[in-house]
């Protein structure tokens, strides 16, 4: 057995020097919600310091809402933004030395284009004219997957250690209180579903099939550390492989 372990990172709000030791990929603000060029030159130099693939985590351009408002933006503004997004990263790797190895959206922008075909699209478009061996992670299943496969992108179908599922595999709204899980047995519990048979329990009792082929932490909790610390044993104890998408078996 193997996995992904990737978390968000760069957003200036959690301990990255203490979490990246412990994570396989890490997907940087680039601008959207969070960062900037010193940031990101910052969190690419300790991807490069422990041998951590790096990717590129554009959202809405919602500073102010930290990424997390939907905006109505025409599919071609969303190309537009998201494509500027990932440029200053690719920069800012390529004057670390570095190249970026994926792209992931963030916040109200990953959920929109998880059911929005259109929203998807856009996004995969925007990484295949940049780069078609960038990978694109999205919501296991989702037509962010689908339109990646559709643009020749290689998708990788994400799963989430702390947060909650509804029944049709999309994630539980974060207005509702239920939304993240905050104990950590609990989330190990998921966690090891995910692994072990591919599969998680919704909110509401369903069991429900997944592809997990990347496993995300939100790096912006203030306990991120010690859930990576504790995700990144638990994987270890039952013998799982920790390895980036792209790293050989």
């Amino acid at each position: 057995m193997r996995i992904d372990f990737n978390c968000d990172l760069g957003e200036g709000c959690g301990d990255d020097a203490a979490i990246i030791p412990l994570i396989t990929s890490a997907s940087i603000a680039c601008g959207g919600h969070a960062g900037d060029e010193a940031t990101m030159r910052a969190t690419l130099r300790l991807c490069l310091e422990h041998g951590i693939a790096a990717g590129a985590h554009p959202s809405y351009p919602d500073r102010a809402g930290f990424g997390r408002q939907e905006m109505a933006l025409a599919p071609e503004a969303v190309l537009a933004t998201v494509r500027e997004q990932i440029l200053r990263l690719v920069d800012a790797a390529a004057a670390e030395g570095t190249r970026l190895s994926h792209v992931k959206p963030h916040g109200a922008l990953y959920n929109v284009a998880a059911r929005d075909r259109a929203v998807a699209e856009a996004i995969a478009n925007a990484v295949a004219g940049i780069d078609p061996e960038l990978m694109l992670f999205g919501l296991s299943g989702s037509q962010l997957t689908a339109a990646a496969e559709a643009a020749g992108l290689r998708a990788v179908h994400e799963v989430f250690a702390e947060r909650r599922y509804e029944a049709d595999g999309s994630l539980t709204p974060r207005n509702r209180n239920d939304a993240v899980i905050h104990d950590l047995d609990e989330a190990i519990a998921q966690v090891r579903g995910f692994v072990r048979d591919g599969s998680v329990v919704a909110r509401t009792g369903e069991r429900i099939a997944l592809r997990a082929d990347t496993l995300c932490l939100h790096g912006d909790r203030p306990d991120a550390a010690q859930f990576a610390k504790a995700i990144h044993d638990a994987l270890l104890a039952d013998r799982v492989r920790i390895l980036s998408v792209g790293a050989d078996a």
